[in-house]
This record gives C-alpha cells, structure tokens and sequence, in this order.
C-alpha cells in the first residue's frame, strides 16, 4: 500500500494551478455529498442503526484514511460523517427532490473539477490512477489543513516527492 506521501504528491502533481486547487475545494465536496446522496437509498433498518450503501461507502473510506494517516483519517470520519448526515437529509426528500439534489450536486461538482483542469492544462488524476477518487477528498482536506499552517512536516514530504 502507498504511503499518505505517495499518495498525496502523486494528486498533487496533477494539481499545481491555485485555481485548480481551488475549483476542487468547492467541486470535490460536492460530488461527494451527491454520491452519499444517492448511495442513502435504499435503507436497511437495523434495530440499533441504518445501513445504507453510503454508510457502507463511508465505513470503507474510513478504514482507507485512518491506515494512511491516524490524525487525517479522524478528521475525514467527522467531515464524512457531515456528508453522510446531508446526503441522508437529503435521501429523506421526495423522489424528485433526492434526485435532483444528487445529481446536481454531482454534475455540478464535476463542472468545476473540469474547470479547474482547464486551467491546469491537463487531465485529472483519476485518469491514469483510478485510485485518486478516494484520495481527492482528503487532497482537498490536507490542502486546507497546509493553508491552515498544519503538518508542516508533511507538507514538506509531499513537495520533497513531487520534486523527484
């Protein structure tokens, strides 16, 4: 398994353009609650919880963050937790209300990402590694934790490899 350095400097070296970072910060967000959104039917009531394909999808993006990256994984726990809670909200609308909040989401979240590639001059990075849909939410996540000042070390390591 590649490390959270390996992971991360090979998604950022398809995002170098701050507009494409930033296109993603709104994009990547939205595409996820729209997937959670149409993942939150059907419903397997449980007599203690809720199972849903989304719940499922999030249990095993969990496990994937957490191995990478214990401090990370805990941060994307509660900020899916956040996408699964919208993405039920909006599963509990009516038929045409829960799809057209789902797909909007996901199409227009997909807008932005090919925006923010235009910009970059090159494809996404999903094309040549269908692995960066489950790392570019937590690309997004640790760009904002950078912005913030934070993993300092970590930053260093990412630009380090994407230098090699």
């Amino acid at each position: 398994m590649k490390t959270i350095v390996e992971h991360l400097a090979q998604y950022a070296a398809y995002h170098r353009n701050r507009k494409n970072v930033a296109t993603h910060l709104i994009g990547i967000p939205m595409i996820v609650v729209g997937i959670l959104t149409l993942l939150s039917r059907p419903v397997l009531p449980m007599e203690f919880m809720i199972i849903t394909p989304a719940s499922i999808a999030v249990f095993l993006s969990i496990i994937f963050y957490v191995r990478l990256d214990i401090p990370l994984g805990l941060l994307m726990t509660v900020l899916l937790w956040f996408a699964l809670a919208a993405g039920r909200y909006f599963a509990a609308m009516p038929t045409e209300l829960w799809l057209s909040w789902a797909i909007g989401l996901f199409v227009v979240g997909w807008v932005f990402q090919f925006i923010g590639h235009y910009f970059e001059g090159r494809k996404p990075a999903f094309v040549d590694d269908i692995m960066g849909l489950a790392v570019g939410p937590l690309f997004v996540v640790t760009e904002v934790v950078f912005m913030l000042g934070l993993r300092k070390e970590l930053k260093a390591d990412v630009e380090r490899q994407l230098e090699q």
